[in-house]
């Protein structure tokens, strides 16, 4: 018997059209991939030697749905709704999918954020069963012995963490993995990656949340972060082993914190296919809420003031990618530069502060600011006024830094004002939509992190924009499989942030609304996915696809069509016994 005890049959897009086993009974039942529950067919319980095991009556996928929705109403809050879809994508990762895919809207809140960030933080009480992998000092030189356990799986994407970043909560250590796991539920929800071609993993260094070394039932690896060389040497082994495990599969960086996530991004930009989504997703998606902006205001991305609230990771890559906007927009570097502007706990970040380095190119020089004479000129209120703000960006996680005053004082700058409070969970929002709305009489332009509910307008609900990473990393990585892109280019993320602006349909910006619904994750996934593989085609990185037999002729039609097929869907395939 092979030591893997199920395999996949593929269709020529790469997608799998049945799911071979080689074992019976409980070896079937019992591995989430392959079990049906009570809708395996009468010939499939006998060839499978599942008779007897289930009650007799056979049902559809359909009736199994209506019955977990059954179920998950009676649930009292969301955190008991996100237990038992994670048992159920535990037994039965198809029926799992069908569920969640039945209203994306409504169940994407429960499998993340916000509710998953309360699970990162329950994860060693609430652990129930082994999902991807945990690799720590004790085991990390055995990192590629490991993977190549899940190599019959033919992985196609990782999400990998440090568990140090996590969702605005900061260090939640071993729990991180549950962030990792959620973001790959959305790439088969929105680009439709198999769920056997996923694997969460994380890179356990240990953890100085001091609550988690104190708990008796912490999971993790008890022992104070790694730092300096230790760490970096830690990572470098698991990227090591994942080139030679996975070398075509593409590594999504996830939850690193500010200076970190920056120097492992570069690091491994050419050696694995890699990107991080805290810095380039946040980046891209938040240019696609200010591309829809511009349209409304019917005004230029150049002609506008930016100020990001909040420089981490995510702050500072939604600077840098609003600055790349602002090249391709035909500013100069320094120009581009100029106008945006960021502010964290300590004040405007200039050059006279010791930084860290990711923070730096956007530090203002003092002397070149004509209204900044002492530190005191740096806070939020005073950069709004002086330096003309007219696109406010909050990433702080600071709950209710745009207050009224600052709200008013970017009315102050221009007739609509863009607001963005993009902090997570909802509770660490700079403000709610409403107040925002409220104090600028309807003209502040504003879309979330967060999801929030409709604002009121004249009687009728209207939906707030969220920017959310999931408009953009299902499609990256369904652009870069498809096109077999060799590396991941700054050039995508430009890319899939006018693809979601462009989805955003013209009623819609007639409301305010910035960002599609996530209602259209899927059409939104395919839109990018396009996108970004014509831009690896065009910039010369696109390689004859890993997932498909389509090796020549990378027509645009060719390009879509593959793109189109490649997804899989919460349908039951064909179980092969061999």
């Amino acid at each position: 018997m092979p030591q893997n005890s199920f395999g996949f049959q593929y269709d020529p897009y790469g997608n799998t059209k049945a799911i071979e086993v080689f074992s019976r009974w409980l070896g079937v039942y019992d591995n989430q991939f392959t079990n049906k529950g009570t809708a395996f067919t009468r010939d499939e319980r006998e060839q499978l030697q599942l008779e007897g095991t289930l009650p007799p009556s056979v049902r559809t996928l359909t009736q199994q749905m209506d019955n977990c929705l059954e179920i998950l109403a009676r649930k009292s809050s969301d955190l008991e709704q996100f237990v038992y879809l994670r048992s159920l994508y535990d037994r039965n990762v198809t029926l799992a999918h069908a569920v969640i895919a039945s209203d994306i809207e409504r169940f994407m809140r429960i499998i993340y954020t916000p509710t998953v960030g309360e699970a990162c933080r329950q994860y060693s009480s609430m652990f129930r069963k082994a999902n991807g992998l945990h690799f720590f000092p004790g085991n990390i030189d055995k990192a590629e012995e490991i993977l190549r356990r899940f190599k019959s799986r033919q992985i196609r994407v990782a999400v990998v963490t440090d568990n140090q970043g996590i969702l605005g909560m900061g260090d939640q250590g071993v729990g991180g993995i549950s962030i990792c796991l959620g973001k790959l539920m959305l790439y088969t929800q929105g680009a439709g990656v198999a769920p056997w071609h996923c694997l969460p993993i994380s890179l356990d260094v240990g953890t100085d949340n001091a609550a988690l070394l104190n708990d008796p039932n912490y999971l993790g690896w008890w022992h104070p972060r790694l730092v300096g060389d230790e760490y970096l040497d830690f990572v470098r082994r698991f990227a090591k082993a994942f080139k030679a495990v996975f070398p075509h599969a593409l590594c999504q960086w996830e939850d690193f914190s500010k200076q970190k996530a920056f120097a492992i991004r570069d690091a491994y930009l050419h050696d694995l296919v890699s990107f991080n989504d805290d810095i380039q997703g946040t980046g891209a998606v938040t240019l696609a809420a200010l591309i829809s902006a511009m349209k409304i205001k019917k005004e230029l991305l150049t002609k506008q003031v930016y100020l990001i609230y909040g420089a981490g990771a995510g702050g500072v890559g939604i600077a840098e990618q609003i600055e790349t906007a602002l090249i391709e927009g035909g500013l100069g570097p320094e120009e581009a530069r100029a106008r945006i502007f960021a502010v964290d706990s300590k004040g405007l970040v200039t050059t006279e502060r010791e930084l860290e380095p990711y923070k730096q190119k956007f530090a203002k020089d003092p002397a070149a600011l004509d209204w900044y004479s002492a530190k005191t000129d740096g806070n939020l209120l005073n950069v709004i006024q002086k330096a003309r703000v007219t696109v406010l960006i909050g990433t702080s996680g600071q709950p209710g830094a745009f207050s009224r005053y600052i709200v008013q004082a970017m009315q102050g700058n221009s007739r609509r004002p863009v607001i963005l409070p993009l902090s997570n969970p909802t509770a660490q929002a700079e403000a709610l939509p409403a107040d925002i709305h409220k104090w600028t009489s309807g003209s502040a332009l504003v879309a979330t992190g967060s999801p929030f509910e409709p604002i009121t307008i004249g009687g009728l609900p209207i939906r707030v924009g969220q920017c959310n990473n999931v408009f953009i990393f299902p499609g990256v990585g369904l652009g870069v499989m498809a096109s077999g892109a060799q590396e991941v280019l700054p050039a995508f993320f430009t890319a899939a942030a006018q693809a979601v602006a462009e989805q955003v349909s013209g009623a819609d910006l007639k409301k305010g609304i910035l960002l599609p619904s996530v209602a259209t994750l899927r059409e939104v996934s395919l839109a990018v996915a396009l996108a970004v593989g014509e831009t690896a085609i065009s910039r010369g990185v696109a390689h004859p696809c890993v997932y498909s037999t389509y090796q020549h002729d990378y027509k645009r039609e060719r390009l879509q069509r593959l793109v189109e097929m490649m997804g899989w869907q919460p349908r039951y395939l064909p179980i092969v016994p061999r």
